[in-house]
């Protein structure tokens, strides 16, 4: 064999059985040699051989244009050059396959043509699970549910925004840390031992139930969690993924469908009540009512206007009891908010404690509702009211009508002492209230609720820092 030949059945007793797929090129550019790896590899025939790649005519895959430049500069100039996943089209595989692509000039002797060897190795398994990860990765991280990843101590190695975004911790916050960072106190532990007594179970390696968990800000979060262990190829337990769907808005959701079940039902009893009630109230005013135009007597005339105030005091409670059974949808019509609300401050102004100041902040422009006038003005009144009482006719109130996007909203604001934080959530609960015995029956922001509820809005109330109570009506505006 001379320097500037190739012994071809030399070559292929060596590098014929290789699993690499191998191409010998000679300058300028004739592929001299394939081994049958290559033609595996690319889906080509032996007719290749002897055909300068220049000219055959393709635009990606093992013989696209940077890899053509790569070669000629093997060929002149001595480089190598390696190209990592390439897309190649497969001449019996329509998906296609992956290629990792070599190109390592060879030694040369002189009178001898350069040459450089082609090295292509099938990676379209490698890309293929490249991609699946890649899809759990964009999964997991565009989950609507909270995940962790923990590993075979319990330690978080990841979460995702979900998770963030539901418990208020941060990535870094969570990682190196347990999964007790969430945990409430309200969750048994026998809880915590099924779960590990089913995970640590080979033969099941996976727990699901609801538990309530704890946000950063102390909130009780309910979650329906699973947990599955991941175990290697050899059944041990590597990493545990947890996946917790927040059930907070449905469980809210069933707390006001069964509020309002169980207004409705005392809607009834209330109305029941009332009508009973009416008559023998009626009686008595009229039998006090004779008994004053027959007497002239200061003792007696003092007791009967005693009985008049008392049997008053009864009537305002039964009409307070029909107000709250009448559920009746509104008549809405078009109404601008800053009017209802300013003329529910005029209502009260000449009315209420002059020791009282109302700050009224209102948006330049109108804020649109649709809504009955008469319904809403009582709901700002009982507010206005409550908040009045609450201060013993002597504070400050803020009044603001904000119009954010599709709603529109209004709040009250006091300087009283607040309510108790224990009794927040029974507020609005009929024949419930924080005034002393006798002051007041529980049903005006009872009322109040059925209101706005019947005008698809809500009203909510919560202890504002350095204030007093802070009333939220919030209904939707047409002309967002």
């Amino acid at each position: 064999m001379t320097p500037d030949t190739l012994d071809p059945h030399l070559v292929d007793r060596v590098l014929g059985g290789a699993p690499v797929g191998m191409a010998l090129i000679a300058a300028p550019g004739t592929i001299e040699w394939a081994n049958a790896a290559y033609f595996e590899t690319t889906g080509r025939s032996s007719s290749l051989l002897g055909t300068d790649f220049h000219r055959i005519p393709e635009t990606d895959g093992s013989w696209s244009p940077p890899i053509r430049d790569a070669m000629d500069a093997a060929l002149v100039l001595g480089s190598s050059a390696e190209f990592r996943s390439v897309r190649a089209r497969h001449r019996t595989d329509t998906g296609g396959v992956f290629l990792d692509v070599d190109i390592r000039p060879l030694p040369t002797r002189p009178n001898e043509p350069r040459r450089a060897l082609l090295l292509l190795r099938d990676v379209s398994d490698r890309v293929a699970q490249h991609e699946q990860a890649a899809l759990f990765r964009e999964a997991f991280v565009s989950s609507t549910n909270a995940m962790q990843l923990t590993d075979a101590h319990g330690i978080m190695v990841d979460v995702n925004p979900a998770y963030e975004r539901i418990y208020g911790y941060t990535r870094a916050e969570c990682i190196g840390r347990k999964p007790n960072l969430v945990r409430s106190r309200h969750t048994p532990a026998e809880v915590y031992e099924r779960m590990w007594e089913a995970l640590l179970d080979p033969a099941q390696g996976h727990w699901s139930g609801e538990i309530l968990n704890r946000d950063r800000m102390g909130r009780e979060r309910p979650v329906l969690l699973s947990i599955t262990a991941i175990r290697d190829a050899r059944g041990t337990v590597t990493h545990y993924l947890g996946v917790a769907v927040d059930l907070s808005e449905q469980r809210s959701w069933e707390r006001r469908a069964a509020h309002a079940d169980k207004l409705a039902s005392l809607g009834q009893l209330a109305a029941g009540v009332a009508h009973e009630i009416n008559t023998p109230l009626a009686n008595l005013m009229l039998v006090t009512e004779s008994l004053r135009r027959k007497t002239t007597d200061p003792w007696a005339l003092s007791r009967l206007e005693t009985m008049t105030d008392q049997i008053e005091a009864a009537a305002r409670i039964v009409r307070g009891l029909l107000d709250f059974a009448r559920r009746e949808e509104p008549n809405p019509v078009d109404l601008d908010l800053v009017d209802v609300v300013r003329e529910a401050v005029r209502f009260l102004r000449g009315k209420q404690s002059a020791d009282v100041t109302i700050e009224e902040v209102y948006p330049p422009e109108p804020v649109p509702i649709r809504g009955e006038r008469g319904a809403l003005i009582q709901v700002i009144t009982n507010v206005l009211n409550n908040a009045y009482d609450a201060m013993h006719g002597a504070g400050s109130i803020r009044l603001v009508v904000r119009h954010p996007g599709a709603r529109a909203e209004v709040e009250i604001v006091d300087s009283g002492p607040g309510i108790p934080p224990e009794l927040l959530p029974r507020i609005f609960e009929p024949f419930f209230t924080t005034k002393p015995e006798g002051e007041g029956t529980g049903l005006g922001l009872a009322i109040s609720h059925g209101i706005v509820q019947a005008h698809h809005g809500q009203i909510t109330v919560r202890n504002a820092p350095g204030a007093g109570a802070a009333f939220l009506i919030t209904l939707p505006s047409p002309g967002a």
